[in-house]
């Protein structure tokens, strides 16, 4: 096993900060879900990860046919490159219910899809959907715990059904639940869990199949718990991560075999004291919302330790009598890969350590078109 996969022929050629990717592995990780799950059409992977037209391709070569995402321009851009069956995971509020009908009318032959969770938003898209002769799919967003966004299973979500069930222009797919506050290391307990949790939603999704002669999808899982829920039958999974991976993932779950498929390259810019050094990788070039020692592990320089980071650099404590030189390149995993991505206006693709492509990370920005 090559334990220097990540190193490139000619460095000098990359200027710093960079985002790497590296094609074969996200490739592997791509067949690695799809064994995981049994078959491509149980995924729907979530593209905030990677935000390329050219990942995206990746997976819809490998059989994968929906897709979701959680802004405008991302979903723009699957139906750009001809994904027939998009998820919109995020609720429309305000303007962005018009841009998201904007964006169904111009691409009539594309199954849309969005969230809802409140009757207030179900009846706002409905009316807007019925003035633009529109018909949208719709999923109802469960709360199974994160306490971020969805309506309560049980009750609640028996109500929500009946109400949005009625109106006109909706028609309800299914129920989506996302349970990435499951992260217990313990894979039995998480497990558990998350069995735990999804059970009041089998309960429900049932009985309303019954009441009303219909067939429910459930949309479940992030990259914590996919596998646990690819186990059940009439379930698809939707994790995203998994593409690039990263730091975060792999200590976190380290029973889940995806490679490191994306890296940020650096250079030692300056030596500002005798035990430090500063690289050019500052908070605008890898994901911050972690404490200053979750955010980056440099695979060629592993024992560096961060002291401070600021918007263009991160200083880091190499020790008295270290071998730093000006110019040095260091490899990183991001701890979090995600807003890491959006970051970078573009990806530099590298195979048997050249950089054989460039992807634009085009649904970075907030609007593509619509």
């Amino acid at each position: 096993m090559n334990d220097k996969w990540y190193q490139l022929n000619h460095p000098e050629k990359i200027d710093s900060p960079a985002l790497l990717v590296y094609l074969d592995r996200a490739k592997e990780n791509i067949q690695k879900v799809i064994k995981e799950v049994g078959t491509p059409d149980r995924l729907r992977p979530h593209i905030k990860t990677n935000k390329s037209a050219e990942a995206c391709k990746l997976m819809m070569d490998a059989g994968i046919k929906a897709f979701k995402g959680a802004t405008i321009a991302e979903i723009e851009l699957l139906a750009s490159i001809g994904v027939k069956d998009i998820l919109l995971a995020y609720q429309p509020v305000g303007p962005k219910v018009d841009r998201f009908l904007a964006l169904v009318s111009h691409y009539p032959d594309v199954k849309f899809h969005c969230l809802l969770d409140h009757i207030n938003a179900a009846e706002d898209l409905n009316e807007k959907a019925l003035a633009s002769n529109n018909k949208i799919g719709v999923y109802i967003d469960l709360n199974a715990g994160t306490n971020r966004t969805g309506v309560v299973p049980g009750k609640a979500a028996v109500d929500l059904f009946e109400q949005i069930y009625q109106l006109e222009s909706l028609q309800i797919t299914g129920f989506h639940l996302y349970d990435g506050h499951l992260r217990n290391p313990d894979l039995k307990l998480r497990e558990i869990a998350c069995d735990e949790g999804f059970a009041p939603i089998s309960q429900m999704r049932e009985e309303l199949e019954n009441k009303h002669k219909l067939t429910l999808d459930i949309i479940a899982g992030g990259t914590t718990t996919f596998p646990f829920h690819s186990k059940r039958e009439h379930i698809t999974c939707a994790p995203g991560t998994f593409i690039y991976w990263d730091e975060g993932y792999a200590s976190g779950l380290p029973e889940q075999s995806f490679l490191y498929a994306a890296l940020v390259l650096c250079r030692v810019i300056s030596l500002p004291t005798s035990s430090y050094v500063c690289v050019d990788l500052g908070y605008k070039a890898i994901a911050s919302e972690n404490p200053l020692a979750e955010r980056v592990k440099f695979l060629n320089a592993p024992n560096l330790v961060p002291v401070s980071h600021s918007e263009e650099h991160l200083v880091l404590e190499a020790g008295e009598g270290h071998a730093y030189k000006i110019g040095d390149v260091l490899y990183g995993v991001p701890i979090h890969i995600c807003p890491t991505v959006a970051s970078y206006q573009e990806a530099l693709v590298i195979q048997k350590g050249d950089q054989i492509d460039t992807w634009r990370a085009v649904a970075r920005d907030r609007r593509i078109t619509f």
